[in-house]
């Protein structure tokens, strides 16, 4: 996995904020969604299409995460369609002018997309869908290769325990931040792979938290953090002598 892919993400912001507010899930989390899509790839091209005078409090979060924001303004002629008919001749274009984009992350639930999806994959890319269950169309599901629900993300995160804060020395601390950076990976990498290696967890890893350097953790190179980690009883390692390289298995979440 020495390249990796490439991804360019489209956002339908309008059909995401109507499903978040049927879930009654707070505000819509995009870094949940940037998150996974990092642990695939590298996300090269964030683009958003809304009019954004309508959600003003979601613009500074975008903004944050350097995704350009297309402001669509609403009128009786154009309305939600023209926010779709941008967004959709905006992804045919980079598909076409930007050969080295890999995967199109569609985050929408509408139908209107499907006709997309299957065009990127005539064109040999690969498409995932992201979505709020409730407000996703089968058909749109149907036309991608991996289709993602917001709702499952949001699960996840709150089923994560909750841990007691303890007083520990800073090593420690750092230990316990390692492992759990380290599991978070190696868990979402296993959805997609049925072989997770090092050097995959090394590189998903510097994609979601681009400031992690090993020897803050007090190891010598990425191999030895991996060691320690297992250590500490949350992962299991086997070395493969044909590739120099471990392969990486998570350890069920204690009960």
């Amino acid at each position: 996995m020495s390249d990796e892919p490439r991804i360019a993400v489209f956002i339908d912001y309008e059909n995401l904020a109507i499903g978040v507010r049927q879930m009654r899930a707070g505000k819509f989390q995009i870094d949940l969604v940037l998150r996974r899509l990092l642990e695939k790839g590298r996300v090269v091209y964030k683009r958003a299409y809304c009019d954004w005078s309508n959600y003003r409090d979601a613009v500074r979060e975008f903004h944050k995460h350097g995704i350009e924001m297309v402001d669509i303004p609403q009128s009786k002629a154009s309305g939600k369609n023209s926010a779709d008919i941008h967004m959709v001749v905006d992804a045919l274009d980079l598909c076409y002018q930007k050969g080295h984009i890999d995967l199109f992350a569609l985050i929408s639930g509408d139908s209107d997309f499907s006709p997309l999806a299957g065009k990127l994959k005539e064109n040999d890319k690969r498409v995932v869908g992201v979505g709020v269950k409730s407000s996703t169309s089968d058909l749109l599901i149907g036309s991608c290769d991996e289709f993602i629900y917001y709702d499952d993300m949001i699960r996840e995160i709150e089923a994560k325990p909750k841990r007691r804060r303890k007083k520990v020395e800073p090593e420690a601390q750092r230990a316990e931040d390692a492992g759990d950076k380290v599991v978070e990976i190696v868990r979402s990498l296993e959805r997609d792979y049925d072989t997770v290696w090092g050097s995959m967890v090394k590189q998903a890893i510097r994609r979601v938290y681009p400031s992690f350097n090993e020897v803050y953790y007090g190891a010598n190179s990425f191999a030895d953090l991996l060691s320690m980690v297992e250590k500490e009883g949350h992962i299991e390692l086997e070395f493969d002598e044909t590739r120099g390289n471990y392969i990486v298995r998570s350890k069920p979440r204690k009960r």
